[in-house]
């Protein structure tokens, strides 16, 4: 069945908005280079200056710095060959100014630079071509432009409220602790109750979906590190993003597992489970499982709020005690329940190694 086509206003728009604060830092940014570049290079204009500072302020420092560095250099190229391509051919005319910009789309496939300076080799050649007089100083000019851009808004960027980008990652670990929980009672549920098909298909689609959450946390993870690159806040942050990573690891193992699980059950179900007392046993240790994934996320949240948890309650203990053993296996069940077992004391390893 073909896919309904995307309206174009979801094309067109983010899920959510750029941070106020990092339009503010950009606007000053421009204003700042502007300023600096027409009084340094004595260009009325100084329209390199703020279209670098315009691209160079980005969500975290270590990105700020990679999009300077990729402006500068298509800057360079792209001046560079339009002084040749106007010294060769001249300058005014619209030929000219095309040949350059297929030259530089070449020169930047052939030197395989990223795509930020493969687009900036072509602009930076066709707007001087353009509006410049091709001259070396003209171009000694525009890279000096665009440095001055650049590192005014690497200085903008790290010296107004340096962008610290662990909340979503902390949201993220948390969220996907507290579904894997939910999964795991889950699968207690179908163990201590006799449960239908549909609900187990339901309980297997919610397991599965347990990937996107993990899938999202790494990515909000991986964004916290590199918010950290580069920026004078990172000393007291650093642990902070490390024990998310490390929660996140654990987490990861435990996501493959529980969804083995889910399927396993789901394909080998039987109502008659229920009756069985080593199953009982097992849905009674994934109970302690499912809070010991949750206690995880709330010890990490009452050290944050600076909490010591001498006082903790006794729920607030994990839950999780010696590996069932099985003395005799059942006839019928044998092969679902040593497979339950199996996963539940990878589950128990993980969690009591994490």
């Amino acid at each position: 069945m073909p896919r309904p086509p995307i309206p174009l206003a979801s094309r067109l728009r983010q899920p959510s908005r750029l941070p106020l604060l990092q339009v503010a830092k950009t606007s000053i940014a421009v204003v700042v280079a502007w300023l600096v570049a027409g009084a340094l290079v004595h260009q009325p204009l100084p329209i390199f200056a703020a279209i670098a500072a315009l691209l160079v302020v980005q969500p975290s420092i270590n990105q700020s710095f990679g999009r300077g560095l990729e402006r500068s250099v298509g800057v360079v190229l792209g001046v560079g060959l339009a002084y040749v391509v106007g010294v060769v051919l001249g300058h005014g005319s619209t030929w000219v100014v095309l040949v350059a910009i297929i030259l530089a789309l070449l020169l930047a496939w052939v030197i395989r630079l990223t795509p930020t300076s493969t687009t900036q080799v072509p602009i930076s050649a066709m707007l001087v071509l353009s509006v410049g007089v091709v001259t070396p100083n003209y171009a000694v000019d525009r890279v000096i432009e665009t440095v001055i851009g650049a590192v005014v808004a690497l200085l903008v960027n790290a010296l107004i409220v340096p962008p610290v980008l662990l909340g979503p990652a902390h949201l993220a670990v948390a969220r996907l602790a507290r579904d894997l929980g939910a999964s795991l009672d889950d699968l207690a549920g179908a163990l201590e109750e006799a449960t239908g098909q549909s609900q187990l298909d339901a309980m297997l689609l919610r397991a599965r979906e347990l990937r996107g959450l993990q899938a999202r946390a790494a990515v909000a993870v991986k964004t916290g590190e590199e918010s950290l690159t580069l920026n004078p806040r990172a000393s007291r942050q650093r642990r902070i993003l490390e024990a998310d990573r490390l929660l996140l690891a654990s987490l990861s193992n435990l996501v493959h597992r529980v969804v083995a699980m889910t399927r396993t059950l789901r394909d080998n179900y039987d109502p008659a489970l229920v009756d069985d007392a080593v199953v009982s046993g097992i849905a009674r240790e994934l109970r302690r499982a499912a809070h010991d994934v949750r206690l995880l996320v709330h010890d990490r949240e009452e050290e944050a709020a600076g909490g010591s948890g001498t006082d903790a309650p006794e729920t607030d203990l994990p839950a999780l005690t010696a590996p069932l053993e099985v003395v005799r296996p059942d006839p019928d069940h044998w092969i679902l329940i040593g497979s339950m077992l199996e996963d539940l004391r990878r589950v128990r390893e993980e969690l009591q190694g994490g």
